[in-house]
């Protein structure tokens, strides 16, 4: 049995996830995560890859990407796991492949299904993809028409407004009336990255019902599906409150049940497929679907070119199969010769956030408690670092607490079980993770 040397690049929860998925698979020689977090340093090494000294400011993300390229050949490495959206939005997979390097995670050109909303909504009205019906504005004056289109055009409200580019889990408003979406326009006027992202504007309708997560491996023409998922953006309970990068999730999301996942496959993840090939752009890497689930149907809320964060942190202990040869069939176009397999159980995962997250929060806060976790629960890091012997704080999102059951509520309350037993000043985390779901159960 050959081993395969994997690169993992990335440094939160979700790459924690990867790094403790691919460590348990039979197939793994050595494993290197970069930069990696105090977490991911358990199931392999942590590495800094960083352009050399010498290479000038302005050299873009090349001079990273050559990093990384030099390293994959010093080291061997079979295959380069990308998490993070941004490498493969600026386009590493395009620049590693073509130095031969086996990388799991779409083209730069396929990764505008996530970089760019006008794109993403363009693909899906010309392909007939179940999704919002929108309104696009761009140009040099793209902010102060939209606002002259919000002054005077009568509308349905609520509208949504989206900024083209990522931003960080920022770029999307629900306006409820004209007076907060002009407000959330200002928003976008005074905050840097934002206006970046919004060099285009998408305002879409409304849509009514349940939103959910799929998530899907794909080498472009096969694909195998994983679970469902519903993440919890907001930081208040309720679902209020502002965005964030996702303060908890759970799978399977009951919404999801056989018929719809048929529907979604139907609809929308295999006609999404075809049109990016139609498009010259096949699709190959996990592909996630941010659904809605209306009374017409699932419909698409966007796409993502990588696993989700927090979602990955409950698919990966759902997975059965072997992730490291999946990936390997999906970068050798074998995944038709592949199954994946799912546990039967229900996974909870709750993010213990810095106090005053998503806005300002203090670093370098001691956590305590991780060792008192029980060996049935899974603790993942994001937002922390070792000093001195010390685990502390150095995010907004610090840890991510994950527990399985025969039904969501045993793994609901064993996930906060576990939670309590972890503490830093001012931590934070809601206490309603799954209950959208046990509404359903």
């Amino acid at each position: 049995m050959m081993n395969h040397n994997v690169l993992i690049l990335g440094s939160g929860g979700r790459e924690h996830a990867l790094a403790w998925s691919l460590s348990r698979s039979p197939l793994l020689g050595e494993l290197y995560i970069s930069p990696g977090n105090p977490g991911t340093a358990s199931h392999g090494t942590n590495v800094a890859l960083k352009p050399a000294a010498t290479t000038p400011s302005t050299a873009g993300p090349e001079a990273w990407f050559e990093t990384v390229a030099s390293f994959i050949r010093e080291k061997n490495i079979d295959l380069t796991v990308v998490g993070p959206e941004q490498p493969l939005v600026d386009g590493i997979t395009d620049y590693l492949q073509v130095r031969d390097c086996k990388v799991f995670g779409p083209s730069q050109a396929a990764a505008r299904l996530e970089g760019s909303k006008t794109f993403a909504k363009w693909l899906m009205h010309k392909y007939q993809i179940p999704t919002a019906q929108s309104v696009e504005f761009s140009g040099d004056t793209v902010l102060d028409d939209l606002e002259g289109w919000l002054s005077v055009e009568n509308k349905n409200w609520p509208i949504v407004i989206k900024a083209d580019g990522l931003a960080a889990g920022k770029g999307v408003f629900i306006s409820r009336n004209r007076e907060e979406s002009l407000e959330h326009l200002n928003k976008i006027r005074e905050d840097e990255t934002l206006r970046n992202a919004a060099r285009r504007v998408i305002v879409e309708e409304f849509m009514e019902g349940e939103e959910a997560s799929v998530f899907a491996i794909t080498d472009g023409r096969n694909a195998r599906l994983l679970l469902s998922a519903q993440d919890h953006k907001r930081i208040g309970e309720g679902d209020t409150g502002l965005n964030t990068g996702g303060m908890g999730a759970y799978a399977p999301a009951p919404v999801m049940n056989e018929h719809m996942l048929r529907l979604v496959e139907d609809t929308i993840l295999y006609p999404t497929l075809g049109a990016m090939q139609l498009e010259g752009h096949a699709y190959r890497g996990v592909l996630y679907l941010g659904l809605m689930v209306t009374d017409e149907g699932p419909k698409v809320v966007e796409y993502n070119c990588r696993f989700g964060d927090p979602e990955c942190q409950v698919l990966l202990p759902a997975m059965k199969s072997d992730l490291l040869e999946v990936l390997l069939a999906t970068v050798n176009f074998e995944l038709d010769k592949t199954t994946v397999e799912m546990s039967d159980e229900h996974f909870c995962c709750v993010v213990m956030a810095s106090g005053g997250y998503p806005e300002a929060y203090k670093k370098g806060i001691e956590i305590r408690g991780i060792d008192d976790v029980s060996d049935d629960a899974l603790v993942f890091h994001s937002g922390t670092r070792m000093d001195d012997g010390k685990l502390l704080t150095n995010g907004g999102r610090v840890l991510s607490v994950v527990a399985k059951g025969p039904d969501l509520r045993v793994s609901i309350d064993g996930c906060y079980r576990e939670v309590e037993k972890i503490s830093f000043d001012k931590g934070y985390y809601r206490c309603d993770i799954g209950a959208k779901g046990l509404k359903r159960s």
